[in-house]
């Protein structure tokens, strides 16, 4: 057995039986012997379970019947509206409350996706999320042949971060580059690159135990012709968020194709990294028990989950979350959006609620038969968790609106 070197023999002298009850006999000493070892030996015990996001013992519903959450509020953050501004490609929103307003940013292209052209702009919203300013730019790209795209936010002691996504031609080159709010101008303060190897963030840092930030994000091999872009994360050098460490998250040899979009949960001293398939629309699992610096290799869960961008989380009673779409035999559609929830103080999603679906009359934001909900980001505040996605509004590729949902953390509580 894995980590282990345990032998375990009968006390009992052997006894003559019939064939049957030998048989019998047998099979309850293998059956004793492997609980003995699996008890035993953490190491093995806890290898049993690894890869098992979902609970079995739990039903997960087809997509037409999970339950739709009540009393969520939807706003627009920016309309796609290609004849009025000129940009066709929208996609990654990032948010972040900062000083009693909300940020938004996202990745814009008035060209096609992934080119030169695109930039990285934001908005802010003094009514949590109902009205929104104008545009602003975080940066545009003024290096030769350099494209700025869409990242995260932190609010950190009193300033506003923000770490993008970045690469030179069409996605070569890919890194990260830090931004610093300036209060006064409202300018961003750019502080070049802070992470370079390939990463792109994808959802917010996080506080770990050992007092540093953890920053889930993948890293894009596109340039080199590698099918597999792994999850990869970035970890601060305490408070200071100018340095950071790459650490790329080892793959299962069964993983053929990634594109290793990544979120992460904190569980105490584990972190559980939830990463985007390509071969299957299932999620990806990885964990970490030293604070992110070594990881057991991303390998296929037992939750069906679309190919996409997820957002996770913990909330502040307790419960995990994790936002794309998971339904079972669902495939790679991107709708409903979903949101998978645990029960407080576990590790395993236990139920899933339909944050919006295609079709959302009375609502605003754009409907459509099917659309893509994609990308999400989360942030909980002030008893409610805000969701930002993507919504291609029933058009082809990335042509899409940014969306606000705002979820009642009461609505996603859980009864034992």
């Amino acid at each position: 057995m894995i980590g282990c070197d345990h032998t375990y023999r009968s006390a009992q002298p052997a006894l003559r039986l019939d064939v049957l009850n030998q048989e019998f006999v047998i099979v309850r000493f293998r059956w004793h012997l492997l609980t003995l070892t699996l008890l035993s030996c953490p190491a093995v015990a806890a290898d049993v379970d690894r890869f098992s996001l979902w609970d079995d013992a739990a039903p997960l519903p087809a997509g037409g019947d999970i339950s739709v959450l009540p009393s969520v509020e939807f706003h627009v953050i920016k309309k796609w509206d290609q004849e009025s501004d000129g940009y066709t490609f929208l996609h990654g929103v990032g948010l972040a409350w900062h000083r009693g307003r909300l940020y938004a940013s996202i990745g814009h292209n008035r060209g096609v996706e992934n080119t030169v052209t695109e930039e990285a702009q934001f908005r802010v919203s003094d009514d949590r999320g109902r009205t929104w300013g104008p545009l602003g730019v975080i940066d545009d790209g003024d290096e030769q042949n350099l494209a700025v795209s869409h990242g995260v936010f932190l609010s950190h002691q009193g300033t506003l971060w923000a770490f993008q996504g970045a690469y030179y031609g069409k996605m070569e080159r890919v890194h990260t580059r830090a931004y610093r709010l300036d209060e006064e101008t409202g300018a961003w303060e750019k502080l070049g690159v802070v992470v370079e190897d390939g990463f792109w963030p994808m959802n917010q840092p996080e506080r770990t135990a050992d007092g540093n930030w953890i920053m889930p994000g993948f890293a894009a091999r596109r340039d080199s012709g590698d099918k597999v872009s792994p999850a990869a994360v970035a970890i601060s050098n305490g408070d200071d968020l100018t340095k950071w460490e790459f650490v790329s998250i080892p793959v299962a040899a069964e993983v053929d194709r990634m594109w290793g979009e990544s979120a992460i949960f904190i569980d105490d001293h584990q972190i559980y990294n939830i990463a985007r398939f390509g071969s299957q629309a299932m999620a990806l699992l990885a964990t970490s028990s030293d604070h992110g610096r070594t990881w057991s290799p991303s390998r296929v869960s037992n939750l069906p989950m679309t190919t996409s961008k997820p957002a996770a989380g913990i909330l502040s009673n307790g419960q995990g979350y994790l936002v794309c779409t998971t339904a079972r035999d669902n495939g790679s559609k991107r709708t409903p959006l979903t949101i998978a929830v645990t029960m407080p103080d576990e590790n395993q999603f236990s139920q899933v609620f339909v944050i919006r679906r295609s079709m959302n009359p009375g609502h605003p934001g754009e409907s459509a038969n099917e659309l893509r909900l994609s990308y999400p980001c989360a942030i909980e505040h002030d008893g409610k968790l805000y969701v930002g996605y993507s919504n291609n509004g029933g058009r082809r590729g990335n042509l899409n609106s940014a969306e606000l949902a705002v979820i009642p953390i009461r609505a996603l509580e859980l009864n034992r």
